[in-house]
């Protein structure tokens, strides 16, 4: 999959009109940042409009959107999520995200787009554990990152993230928007996306640019972490693409045969030895297929971290996976049984 290059400056008079929408829910300490990134886009400021859904904020999220005083930013309920690009309060955009989006939509006019996202780098006063913690996450974002630019592109099947993706607002109505899924706490994105296949299933395309890279923050503490993965798996059996669940249970299965392996070693030299063999080959294909995405993000380097990050990838992901099916989490200090 080529890299999109944006090269001609557009046509004013044909860009179209786009409206960002940002979920926000006592986002104080990102909200700024969040805006400030998108007033600086060098797509023309009477081409597009920002939109916080404000999900009962109790801090000062709605005072500092406040405080912009642009005639392109407003705030609006959740029950008001009606428009067509979407990222979270505690993301910053590139400068030329609209520019490249409104270029990519111009030349392929698909209906729905899936865009790259990718974590914020460890902080300088991190402690190296906290470092190797971050570090962890980024790695295994990228590798979901990539899983979802080479299956939208190979239509395989459809993944994206809510931070970073785009859609027309006529096929948002078109498909009856989120009926049918609004009483569900996670992957509103994921299953929004699927009705939209559903209906153009030929107009379903990922935007690989440097350019609309969104960065967004890592978790900053296990418990936080695990509450995020565990939400993420709890829709795991609500996705219509049955291609998905059935990845994702052989992703499970593969690490629940690895963990097994571990036990087994205890009592069995030769299950040690198949243990070290399927290690070995797990962490093989893993890397070949992440080194083209960590080029793509810039983030080589990472690699480093790959091993000695495999036995908490292969302990979280059996722990998540359980718990996000029969379990429950705390988001945004709600807990969803």
């Amino acid at each position: 999959m080529k890299d999109f290059i944006h090269h001609k400056p557009l046509n004013e008079n044909n860009l179209p009109f786009i409206s960002i929408i940002i979920a926000a829910r006592n986002e104080e300490n990102n909200i700024w940042n969040c805006i400030q990134s998108l007033i600086n886009q060098t797509y023309p400021q009477n081409k597009f409009e920002i939109i916080v859904t404000n999900d009962h904020s109790t801090d000062n999220t709605v005072p500092i959107i406040n405080s912009f005083q642009k005639e392109n930013i407003r705030v609006i309920n959740l029950i008001d999520f009606t428009e067509n690009v979407t990222t979270d309060a505690d993301c910053t955009a590139p400068s030329k995200w609209l520019e490249t989006l409104a270029s990519f939509y111009i030349k392929k006019r698909p209906v729905f787009i899936a865009l790259p996202v990718l974590f914020n780098r460890p902080l300088p006063e991190d402690s190296f554990f906290k470092k190797f913690f971050k570090n962890f996450q980024s790695l295994d974002f990228m590798t979901l990152q990539g899983i979802t630019g080479a299956s939208v592109y190979n239509k395989f099947h459809s993944m994206c993230n809510g931070a970073n993706l785009a859609y027309k607002k006529e096929v948002f109505y078109e498909v009856g928007g989120f009926e049918g899924i609004d009483n569900i706490a996670s992957g509103d994105d994921m299953l929004l996306m699927h009705k939209i296949q559903k209906v153009h299933p030929d107009k379903i395309m990922f935007l690989k640019s440097p350019d609309v890279i969104i960065l967004t923050q890592p978790a900053e503490t296990l418990k936080d972490f695990m509450n995020q993965r565990i939400r993420w798996a709890s829709k795991a059996d609500k996705y219509t693409d049955k291609k998905i669940t059935g990845v994702l249970l052989l992703v499970y299965l593969l690490n629940a045969w690895i963990f097994i392996l571990v036990i087994s070693s205890f009592f069995f030299i030769k299950a040690f030895y198949l243990f070290l063999f399927s290690v070995a080959i797990k962490t093989i294909v893993e890397l070949i297929f992440l080194y083209p995405v960590a080029k793509f993000f810039n983030k080589r380097k990472l690699l480093w971290w790959f091993v000695p990050a495999q036995p908490l990838h292969i302990l979280y992901t059996l722990l998540a996976g359980w718990l996000g099916m029969f379990g429950s989490y705390h988001w945004k200090g709600r807990k969803v049984n």
